[in-house]
């Protein structure tokens, strides 16, 4: 290979390599995706558990449709946590005294989070 064709497969491949930033509401449309996608599963779980409890005979059969789901809202709610705690890292970070300070607020943040998403 020649020196201009390296030179030009690196400027190639350079540009094609460049950091991108993703779309400013990103954060937003990720968060409500996963709180819409949290709601969903606790209204499938809901509905299964008046179904399955009028009629003993889908206890068994009907247990697959209701674990998908739970580990699908599990998922999400992880998802739901670990970004809204992600999002507010600045205000803990600035308020923070030290290291240590900053992971026993990262850790009630995520532990309040999940809460929240508990009790809705």
């Amino acid at each position: 290979m020649s020196d201009s064709s390296s030179i030009e497969l690196e400027g190639m491949l350079r540009r094609a390599l460049a950091p991108v930033d993703p779309p400013e509401d990103l954060g937003m449309r990720l968060d409500a995706t996963l709180t819409s996608l949290t709601d969903l599963v606790a209204g499938e779980l809901e509905a299964w558990e008046l179904a399955a409890v009028r009629d003993p005979r889908r206890w068994v059969d009907g247990l697959a449709r209701p674990a998908a789901a739970a580990a699908i809202g599990a998922g999400a709610g992880a998802a739901l946590v670990a970004l809204r705690v992600h999002q507010s890292r600045g205000r803990r970070r600035a308020s923070a005294s030290d290291a240590l300070d900053y992971a026993e607020q990262t850790v009630r943040a995520v532990a309040d989070e999940a809460r929240r998403l508990l009790d809705r």
